[in-house]
């Protein structure tokens, strides 16, 4: 099997920013070097942005896996959009970013919002995922109580006189029980990152995630390794959401991280990183098998 990217460096693309910032090339040992791993796209979550990935994505590459962490329009570098709220054109953005670096093909990889944009690509770009990791993400549509709380919370934080009590109220949420207690610098680090969002960008995306179509039915015809991860104290998203999303793969593995909640990479970063290191062992396995 050759290469999916054309010319790949062995590295990090970190930050990389879709519209007219670009981020830049980080190489790890060996940067410069052509490399036959598959490369990998780290899709963050709501309201973070690439630099949640930052503590997998340094050691990645030293899996001989080049590595893609996207900000999304709006969060980060990404500078932010007039179009309307829409997880496709998320996806599309990412299809352009995959073929200015010369990229064919990925493992593609997400957290809670990144996951729903990972099933969106994966809709539109089928032939372009050549590995799936979904985090903290259900494969369903939101139900319309589900839908309407995301357009509430997206008006809520657009009121000057109401965002710091939104944000202040809803953080914690994103991370476990375990988490908040034993590791108050990763609850100090998120908060941070959620005061300093665009208000306008967190709108945009909750108003798209509302939006989302249902993706069982291309995760039913995604007849590729996978793996559904999800944290034993996520308050978002449930062990049983969880469990039928991985079902839905025909090749999904299901993993639960006991102490966990809705940020693995943050909250457990080498056990993510080990997750995702047997995930693109089984893509060169499957690969290496004869025709």
């Amino acid at each position: 099997m050759s290469a999916t990217r054309r010319g790949a460096a062995h590295g990090t693309e970190h930050g990389a920013a879709y519209g007219t910032t670009r981020g830049t090339e980080h190489g790890g040992p060996g940067a410069g070097e052509a490399t036959g791993g598959l490369p990998v796209v780290l899709l963050h979550a709501l309201p973070l942005d690439s630099s949640m990935w930052d503590a997998v994505a340094r050691k990645l590459p030293a899996r001989a896996h080049h590595v893609i962490t996207p900000d999304q329009r709006g969060f980060g570098a990404a500078g932010p959009t007039d179009q309307p709220p829409s997880l496709d054109l998320v996806a599309d953005d990412l299809a352009r970013e995959l073929d200015r670096q010369g990229i064919d093909a990925v493992a593609l990889v997400g957290c809670s919002m990144g996951g729903y944009v990972a099933m969106s690509f994966l809709r539109r770009h089928p032939h372009r995922v050549r590995a799936l990791a979904l985090l903290a993400a259900r494969g369903t549509a939101d139900a319309p109580e589900g839908a309407e709380q995301r357009r509430r919370f997206a008006d809520l934080i657009l009121d000057d006189a109401q965002r710091g009590r939104i944000v202040a109220g809803t953080t914690p949420s994103l991370l476990g029980a375990t988490t908040r207690v034993r590791q108050p610098d990763v609850l100090a680090h998120v908060t941070g990152v959620a005061e300093a969002a665009r208000p306008e960008a967190v709108a945009w995306a909750q108003r798209a995630i509302a939006t989302r179509r249902d993706s069982m039915d291309i995760l039913r015809a995604a007849d590729i390794p996978a793996v559904v991860v999800i944290g034993d104290e996520d308050e978002l998203v449930s062990l049983d959401e969880a469990r039928r999303t991985a079902e839905a793969l025909p090749r999904g593995r299901f993993v639960i991280l006991p102490g966990v909640g809705h940020l693995a990479p943050l909250e457990a970063p080498e056990a993510t990183l080990d997750i995702l290191t047997d995930l693109l062992a089984s893509v060169e396995a499957s690969e290496a098998r004869p025709c």
